[in-house]
């Protein structure tokens, strides 16, 4: 069983706040500046550029991918880490288009992050030859799945209601009608069980900074398939994607396996930082993590309902169609978020009026859940929110 008292004592909280927003930047990991210091010092400090070699840095995207293949049920020596999700997404949609060269259309949902489709857009543009990125409802995904289809582009968790899309279910469809899949697991990994390799799935792209813990910027990370790993071509033939790097060869021969995967240079000390927040996730049982999840989020729907009347909630009620978070609208929206803010209930709050709360069990509690709701009922009963410091948007949500 896993020990969430222990594990939330492993997260600096500044005092005083109630933290509901992990599913947008994950809390700081009380290890991670002294190893982060360590590295700096004695690493970077005192090594210099043989800490590529003495200190693992070069094997570092690997190894840690290994460590994040257990929390999304990958098989080991198939996820690498590097550059943003954003590109890995580009990366993923790419390999998996040139697997199905004869088909002209991706498939995703209008509850996709914006980002995957604007990536998808830019490689239609980019690429031409009668590409097309159709979009239609999620709850229309599983029809939308035919023949003509080349590649889906979903995100299992959406962003905005937190809608969970069937991984093993949608995976299958597509196989049957010779559909290549790409997963973003930006709301997944760390947040629900995933399981990659059961599910079948072909490509998957997910984040570190939200549930992992990795950081502001912490990096993406990119799955592709044992039967596709040979044969997946990356469109960003970056340097450290080859199968040579050092013998500096004017032509691109791709590296083995996931190798190829990789871009740039490995950004060392975020993945440093991530290392540490692993150190944690390897004391976690993700079934512990799920039921613990379902019952906060459980405990903050019924009470918000019960004194909240003015909330709409427009996550799925039904838990198995529901990721880690809840989502309310209101049409003050946004000046209630940022009410709760002042008042050291963090949220976030996504256009045109959604107010977004995250519940991540290895830090997030019972008591955590009932406060927040106090404090949000009483600055609704209050229009505490109807303050010219709270109607006024920032640049970041």
């Amino acid at each position: 069983m896993t020990d969430f008292n222990w594990t939330r004592d492993q997260f600096h909280l500044p005092q005083g706040m109630i933290y509901l927003d992990g599913n947008s930047l994950g809390p700081l990991p009380k290890m991670a500046p002294a190893r982060v210091m360590e590295m700096m010092e004695n690493e970077w400090g005192e090594q210099l550029i043989a800490g590529w070699n003495a200190s693992g840095w070069m094997a570092q995207p690997t190894r840690v991918g290994d460590r994040i293949a257990r929390l999304i049920g990958a098989e080991k020596g198939h996820v690498v880490m590097g550059d943003t999700l954003s590109i890995k997404v580009f990366q993923a949609l790419a390999a998996a288009l040139k697997l199905n060269p004869d088909r002209k259309v991706i498939l995703s949902d209008s509850g996709n992050f914006p980002s995957d489709l604007y990536m998808a857009e830019g490689l239609v543009n980019l690429l031409g030859n009668g590409l097309e990125l159709r979009i239609v409802a999620p709850e229309e995904v599983e029809d939308a799945i035919t023949d003509e289809i080349a590649v889906t582009l979903i995100t299992e968790v959406g962003y905005t209601t937190g809608r969970k899309h069937d991984m093993a279910k949608l995976t299958a469809k597509a196989h049957e009608h010779g559909v290549i899949t790409v997963w973003d697991l930006a709301h997944s990994a760390g947040a629900i069980p995933v399981d990659l390799a059961g599910a079948g799935a072909d490509f998957a792209v997910g984040c570190t900074y939200k549930y992992l813990n990795g950081g502001p910027g912490a990096p993406a990370f990119i799955y592709v398939a044992p039967r596709h790993a040979k044969t997946a071509q990356p469109a960003l033939a970056g340097w450290l994607g080859h199968a040579r790097p050092f013998a500096f060869e004017q032509g691109y021969d791709a590296g083995k396996g996931i190798e190829r995967m990789r871009v740039g240079t490995p950004p060392v000390l975020h993945l440093t930082a991530l290392e540490v927040a692993l150190d944690v996730w390897d004391k976690v049982d993700m079934a512990d993590v799920r039921a613990r999840s379902i019952a906060l989020c459980e405990r903050f729907i019924a009470g918000v309902e019960e004194h909240c009347p003015q909330l709409s909630l427009c996550s799925p009620r039904d838990s198995d169609l529901r990721g880690s978070q809840v989502s309310f609208r209101f049409e003050h929206g946004y000046a209630v978020i940022q009410a709760l803010i002042a008042d050291g209930v963090i949220g976030d709050f996504r256009a045109p009026d959604v107010m977004r709360f995250g519940f991540t069990p290895l830090y997030t509690s019972e008591k955590d859940v009932d406060e927040a709701v106090g404090v949000l009922t009483r600055i609704l009963r209050g229009a505490l929110w109807d303050r010219p410091e709270f109607l006024e948007r920032k640049a970041v949500t």
